[in-house]
């Protein structure tokens, strides 16, 4: 399974991809906004975005792909660790 993760906390970037590849999930972060941003999401199998540590504007950009390429998003206020694994188990 392939998931981007966008938003979140620099310095927790490497603990989201541990989590990840632990669960056999292959996971590609965007903490920050970029002028590629839509072309960096690509088409994974889901999208997670944290929405306490992303701006509005890449939120709505994320959406708007998210939603043109049929991909499923979930949207977490928190941008823990845990509640990345919550995501992933519920999911």
């Amino acid at each position: 399974m392939s998931i981007t993760l966008i938003g979140g906390i620099d310095r927790l970037k490497q603990d989201y991809i541990k989590t990840a590849k632990k669960r056999g999930v292959d996971l590609k972060c965007i903490l920050h906004d970029t002028p590629d941003f839509k072309a960096r999401i690509g088409s994974p199998d889901a999208v997670v975005i944290f929405t306490k540590q992303i701006s509005h504007e890449a939120r709505r950009k994320a959406l708007e792909h998210a939603r043109s390429q049929n991909i499923q998003v979930h949207m977490l206020h928190s941008c823990s660790v845990s509640s990345l694994c919550r995501c992933f188990r519920d999911s």
